[in-house]
């Protein structure tokens, strides 16, 4: 009998919020969850969800979904990828943009690549490179940052340095808050940076209620924005 080839781990994003995914995304991402029956995923009604949505007629019975999330232990994640041996292909599936980008998934990508299994990434929204490609800042040399320090006396501590980074290293940085931290956040860089710092708030990106605007922070105090519980990358340029 012939053996059947390994199956391939396809990285698969998701829309950054409620919209049509095929407005965000391209057809072949709807190929690729049309034929795949094995997901790997942070939350099961979620990924029924978004699978529901962009495939509505797919059989939502004969899927397997396995759980990565802050409670999955280690030695579970080499299991997820068993089906692939089987000649199955599996899709990890971001709660929202790419997978293993300011998201889970890494750790299972780098277990394919140390068992020999072809790891293919799908086009799809990334929050970090749209801000980036909007902010109008150094593309060419730029740092994510993901979280910073909740205490607020170590993390201005921590932007006055990176801001120093920047500025010795000609490099853009980003970051991203828990959305109903994002006022507090902004107020802190406000509050902390040098005043011709530029600084970009890009919100709810390719979502209709989408605001990405880039200022100095002279200009962002007589500016104000409400954040609240809005998805919200922060970058920030000292030339």
């Amino acid at each position: 009998m012939l053996q059947r080839p390994p199956g391939k781990l396809y990285l698969i994003p998701t829309t950054l919020g409620e919209t049509n995914p095929l407005e965000v995304l391209p057809l072949s991402v709807k190929k690729i969850v049309e034929q795949i029956q094995y997901f790997i995923v942070e939350n099961e009604k979620s990924a029924r969800g978004f699978i529901k949505s962009i495939c509505p007629h797919k059989a939502q019975p004969k899927l397997h979904l396995f759980l990565l999330n802050k409670f999955t232990e280690a030695e579970e994640l080499p299991t997820f990828l068993e089906p692939c041996f089987e000649g199955n292909d599996i899709g990890i599936l971001s709660e929202a943009g790419c997978p293993g980008i300011a998201d889970p998934g890494a750790d299972v990508v780098r277990i394919a690549h140390d068992k020999n299994i072809q790891v293919i990434p799908l086009v799809g929204p990334s929050s970090i490179l749209l801000a980036m490609m909007a902010s109008g800042m150094n593309g060419q040399r730029f740092t994510f940052n993901g979280y910073l320090p909740i205490d607020k006396d170590i993390r201005k501590k921590e932007i006055k340095r990176l801001e120093k980074v920047s500025f010795d290293n000609n490099q853009s940085q980003l970051f991203i808050e828990t959305p109903y931290r994002n006022d507090a956040f902004l107020e802190d860089l406000l509050s902390t940076l040098s005043e011709e710092t530029r600084v970009c708030v890009a919100t709810d990106i390719t979502l209709k209620t989408e605001f990405i605007s880039t200022k100095t922070v002279k200009e962002w105090k007589i500016n104000k924005v409400s954040l609240h519980k809005r998805p919200t990358l922060f970058i920030f340029h000292k030339d």
